[in-house]
């Protein structure tokens, strides 16, 4: 190591394996940003699901060892590289991807991972929108190509992901209608641009779903736990419905039949398929929520970087989402 080089504090995972298996060190290196690249002093970082499986070695992708995770971050850009002229040192951004990982007190990103926050948002605000935000935009607008005026279940819609599907689809002129496992989070869906919400924990849940929407059904479900939820969902869907994969966490059967009489399909939703383009084309479209107002983060646990195996233990095994959940550093 270089005689004066700064060294910082960050989350690495060794192993893939549990939460144990991450492990905050205080002496590793802080990125120097290269060409096209930023170094951003992280204030907050969002904790997303998809973390969990990538450190238990389960997802398809697998970061060579050792990787510290994260890729959702807020904060101020610290340094820029070469080439790059859309940041400065100062500027308040938050990212949809890094470079070197997001639960550090230093994150790398390539700047076209970059936007602006605006000040309306705190920091914290800003960590909850990568994933959460840019996979709703994908599976509502750009995948399932809604139409104002129709009905889209949000069916676990008090996360991250689901808070900001609620927002969306309010937005754009649909009946939404959402889904939580708590009085907590029932209020916080209703709050966040739902017309209805029901609690998924009831054993009759979906025939109140089926009695609120009548014989037409419902057009769109934004599906976060598709391996207990699939066959109901098709089960729920109008005529040339579609039902959004967006999480799920095993195996589930179901009747290709259900899929037969209404033609229905069942899509999967991976944001990091999304191009280039079409993540500038969904910043645009997002940031212009921001400034209308309509998209707010709804912030839930908080957690420092000492108790981040405890944040990744609650958000696959925790009671029921009452927000997006966040790493905060400063």
């Amino acid at each position: 190591m270089t005689t004066g080089q700064r060294l910082m504090r960050a989350v690495r995972v060794f192993e893939f394996g549990g939460p144990e298996v991450l492990k905050l060190q205080s002496d590793v290196a802080v990125p120097t940003p290269k060409d096209f690249q930023v170094l951003i002093k992280v204030h907050a970082c969002g904790v997303n699901p998809v973390e969990t499986y990538i450190r238990s070695g389960t997802y398809s992708r697998k970061p060579p060892l050792p990787y510290t995770p994260g890729s959702d971050v807020a904060g101020v850009i610290e340094a820029v590289g070469d080439n790059v002229s859309a940041f400065k040192k100062g500027d308040r951004v938050f990212t949809t991807s890094t470079i070197s990982g997001g639960y550090a007190e230093y994150a790398l990103a390539a700047n076209h991972t970059v936007y602006k926050l605006p000040e309306k948002l705190d920091f914290k605000q800003g960590a909850a929108i990568g994933i959460p935000y840019f996979t709703a935009y994908r599976a509502l607008i750009h995948s399932a190509r809604v139409k104002p005026g129709e009905t889209v279940l949000v069916h676990g819609a008090s996360g991250g992901v689901g808070i900001a599907t609620c927002q969306i689809a309010r937005a754009y002129g649909l009946k939404v209608l959402g889904t939580a496992g708590t009085e907590e989070g029932q209020k916080i869906v209703l709050q966040n641009g739902a017309h209805e919400v029901f609690n998924h924990r009831e054993i009759n849940y979906i025939d109140k779903i089926k009695k609120a929407v009548g014989e037409k059904g419902i057009d769109v479900i934004i599906e976060m736990l598709a391996n207990v939820n699939l066959s109901k969902d098709l089960n729920l869907l109008s005529y040339g419905g579609r039902v959004m994969v967006v999480g799920s966490r095993g195996t589930i059967e179901i009747n290709p039949r259900d899929t037969m009489a209404k033609e229905s399909s069942i899509v999967g939703v991976a944001v990091f398929s999304s191009t280039k383009e079409e993540f500038q084309q969904f910043a645009a479209a997002l940031q212009a929520g921001m400034e209308v107002g309509w998209l707010k983060p709804v912030i839930g646990p908080q957690y420092p970087l000492e108790k981040v195996a405890q944040a990744h233990e609650n958000i696959i095994d925790g009671s029921g989402a009452t927000g997006k959940m966040i790493l905060v550093l400063c």
